[in-house]
């Protein structure tokens, strides 16, 4: 039950994060499928999170 509190999953799919430590302190979670990004940046001390979108093209072509 606690490691569902404390699972950061993607809005979009509600697949868990993958999580990768970058240089200089920066953490990088992402989702495997792509969909989503969220970046820890300590010199800000703030997430940027990135969500990628379809494309009305994408979509037409399904």
């Amino acid at each position: 039950m606690l490691s569902r509190l404390f699972r950061e999953a993607c809005p979009v799919c509600k697949k868990t994060l993958t999580a990768k430590s970058m240089p200089a302190g920066a953490v990088t979670k992402y989702c495997q499928d792509g969909h989503y990004q969220k970046e820890f940046h300590p010199s800000m001390e703030t997430y940027v999170e990135t969500t990628k979108h379809e494309t009305f093209s994408s979509i037409q072509a399904k």
